[in-house]
């Protein structure tokens, strides 16, 4: 192999790589607008974390790579607002777990619905061709997440 051909496939992957980018940003900046205007991005997706299984605010910081005063933040609107409920944990009354409420299980699973039917539209007007392509990708994403531990 000549340094031209090197040169040319790294130029590609740098494209390919840019595009890549800019369309999975795009389209979860879109699917975000299907989501309910009064949860922020943070607080729909701490939503989802908390959905499997009660946390302290601790450990959801963590999962979710922000500082734990964001995250007391986060969940403190997403308590006033009724999504979330806060218990003592039971060995350490210091320690607080978050959990859905009712409420919260119901609107997470409302934006999915909402979600996946704006997706679903969108993916009706493909032909066999391109959707047969876009399920290659996907087990390509879910791939690339799993050696990620995402």
């Amino acid at each position: 192999m000549n340094m031209t051909n090197t040169r040319q496939e790294q130029e590609i992957d740098i494209q390919l790589v840019a595009r890549l980018r800019l369309a999975v940003g795009r389209l979860a900046r879109r699917l975000r607008q299907q989501a309910e205007a009064d949860i922020s991005p943070s607080g729909l997706s701490a939503l989802a974390i908390i959905e499997r299984g009660p946390l302290t605010l601790g450990e959801l910081a963590a999962r979710e790579r922000v500082r734990p005063p964001s995250m007391t933040r986060i969940v403190a609107k997403l308590e006033e607002t009724g999504l979330v409920s806060r218990t003592p944990d039971d060995q350490d009354g210091r320690v607080y777990r978050v959990a859905l409420t009712h409420e919260g299980k119901q609107t997470i699973q409302r934006i999915r619905t909402r979600k996946n039917a704006y997706l679903a539209k969108k993916l009706r007007s493909l032909s066999r061709a391109d959707i047969e392509a876009l399920e290659r990708a996907v087990e390509t994403f879910e791939r690339i997440l799993e050696e990620d531990g995402s």
